[in-house]
């Protein structure tokens, strides 16, 4: 297996192509600002045909594993350590962020006047504040039921995706033998839907070229200047974050987390590139099941972890919010500060699903919270996209390590299994 590997030129592996096309991407952008922005199509139409096979994906992962594992106790038991498990990292996520805007500071002497960010810029922010309205958490419960079958796979929302799959999967799991000729069925359709994906990954590297030129060019690097150390806490933050807190899940769990991080570096690379974590979900599936994990934890863990699980997301929320307040002198006192993680920590759920939830689930968290001008969300909208890309990358190795970490909890892989698969990972097969 590993042989077969090594005859694998270079140039044709995917993270390398990827690699290769982000740094396309920079330097196309810095040095012809106008020609990268036009490449922004590219990097829209990767992602869209990401996003058009996750929801089929998702459903049939999700129906086949539930409905084979029969135990609905077990089922009901790895739900309950899943949702537990969410709620305690993403707090600390919070509280982390809370705690290291507040030592660097990086708002302090920003003394930015509101009233002179510009209308444009201020037409910006309510626009993200007026999206982020209603998302009560009695909305979202409400959300989670689609209007129809059908219209939970063009919604967007994987949490509508995941709520008919689980219904689909007890209803067969009712039927027993009667159900197990559509179970096949899903389960080879599944199969074709992956094979799909594995056709339309091998456009990545034009999706990431695509998203990089078009950032560089639109935004430039020279002027993240005044900015630069709110971005630089934050990814300093997130690699924390990464490091001693997942590294620690893991290292409980039996395995090395940068052994991990290695194992998805063709995912990392790709949701680098294209500022997604969707993009790389159906192969993180894939490699997760590849170590030994139950297809069932699988499939419920996985996706629910895109709506309950942002760890990023919650480092940005804190930190950009406090990053506010000190920039526009706004007074936050400890308590105001708490208030505001306990908002975050409800808006964070809410927004799931919505393109550009980390800068939108912030504008709600300000609509909330009193004292920070939602107009203040204006001066970060110039770096948000290149924040996007931590937070993306903090979310999509959350995932990963909390359904390990589940599964190892529940008993369904050894550490020596474990261990032994991320050292010589089983070899995915090519799509014909």
């Amino acid at each position: 297996m590993p042989q077969a590997m090594s005859r694998t030129p270079w140039f044709r592996l995917l993270y390398v192509q990827v690699l290769i096309a982000v740094a396309l991407g920079v330097t196309l952008g810095c040095l012809f600002p106008e020609q990268g922005k036009a490449l922004k199509p590219l990097g829209d139409g990767f992602i869209k045909l990401i996003k058009m096979m996750i929801a089929p994906i998702i459903f049939c992962t999700v129906v086949h594993g539930v409905a084979s594992m029969g135990d609905l106790k077990k089922l009901g038991r790895i739900g309950g350590k899943t949702l537990l498990y969410f709620e305690v990292v993403s707090t600390v996520a919070l509280l982390i962020g809370l705690l290291v805007v507040n030592v660097l500071k990086p708002g302090v002497g920003f003394n930015a006047n509101v009233a002179e960010l510009g209308t444009r810029a201020v037409e910006s922010a309510h626009e993200y504040a007026d999206k982020s309205q209603g998302l009560s958490t009695t909305d979202f419960l409400l959300n989670i039921i689609p209007g129809s079958f059908v219209g939970a796979f063009t919604s967007g929302d994987l949490l509508q995706v995941l709520f008919i799959a689980l219904i689909t999967a007890f209803a067969l799991a009712g039927l027993g033998e009667r159900g197990r000729p559509v179970l096949d069925v899903i389960e080879r359709t599944g199969e074709v839907f992956f094979a799909v994906m594995g056709i339309v990954v091998k456009a990545a590297p034009l999706g990431a070229l695509g998203a990089m030129a078009f950032t560089v060019g639109s935004y430039g690097i020279g002027s993240l200047q005044k900015l630069l150390w709110l971005m630089l806490g934050f990814y300093l933050t997130a690699g924390l974050f990464v490091v001693v807190v997942l590294g620690g899940i893991a290292r409980w769990s039996g395995f090395s987390i940068f052994r991990f991080l290695r194992y998805i570096k063709e995912e990392l690379l790709l949701v680098l590139g294209t500022s997604s974590s969707e993009t790389a979900l159906p192969l993180m599936i894939q490699k997760l099941r590849g170590l030994g994990c139950a297809p069932a934890t699988v499939g419920l863990v996985v996706p629910t972890g895109y709506s309950f699980n942002l760890d990023g997301t919650n480092i940005y929320m804190t930190m950009a919010a406090v990053f506010l307040a000190q920039a526009t002198n706004t007074p936050l006192d400890l308590g105001q500060q708490f208030s505001l993680l306990l908002v975050a920590m409800i808006t964070s759920k809410g927004a799931s699903g919505v393109t550009g939830a980390g800068f939108i689930t912030l504008a709600a968290t300000l609509a909330v919270v009193p004292g920070i001008p939602v107009e203040s969300l204006a001066l970060i909208v110039g770096i948000d996209r290149f924040m996007s890309e931590c937070r993306a990358l903090t979310n999509f190795i959350g995932n990963g390590v909390a359904t390990v970490a589940i599964s190892r909890w529940e008993g369904e892989v050894t550490p020596e299994v474990l261990n032994a698969n991320l050292r010589d990972p089983v070899r995915l097969p090519e799509p014909g």
